[in-house]
């Protein structure tokens, strides 16, 4: 099984950055520790901070082998219709990550443009959202995408 897991921009600074938000670990150590919780889940790993490429690499997902992706497009989420127009596209498990509660958060995060084009959305766990994640992921990949 593959999943991909794709982060959106600022997620590289991670360890860097409000630390009480999003915590104090490198998203390379969170990586390390999902293969590591996962030795029978090819997880691949793709992070940009530019909406064109991340456009791209879920457009992609089309023509790949590929059961499930974990998206946290970070600040994207909640205003790029075109990452939620690409979301439709691959025929694969979708769910949407965040390492903070949006909805505790400022008004202008409480919404994501991207869960209706996602079969999930986790929010608020930290580094555990992802691992939720692929949890479902693993589980569901014989069911049917979508609702």
């Amino acid at each position: 099984m593959k999943i991909l897991i794709l982060n959106g921009p600022n997620l590289n600074m991670l360890g860097r950055r409000e630390e009480a938000l999003y915590g104090s670990e490198k998203f390379e150590k969170i990586l390390e520790q999902l293969r590591t919780a996962y030795p029978q889940v090819e997880l691949e790993y793709f992070q940009s901070n530019v909406e064109g490429e991340i456009v791209t690499r879920i457009q992609q997902l089309a023509d790949e082998a590929c059961q499930g992706l974990v998206i946290n497009a970070g600040a994207y989420s909640h205003y790029s219709y075109a990452i939620h127009d690409a979301l439709l596209i691959p025929q694969l498990i979708k769910v949407e990550v965040h390492l903070s509660n949006i909805y505790a958060r400022e008004s202008f995060r409480q919404k994501s443009v991207l869960s209706s084009a996602c079969d999930g959305i986790i929010a608020g766990f930290g580094k555990e959202s992802y691992r939720l994640a692929i949890d479902y992921i693993v589980q569901n990949s014989r069911r049917k995408v979508g609702f």
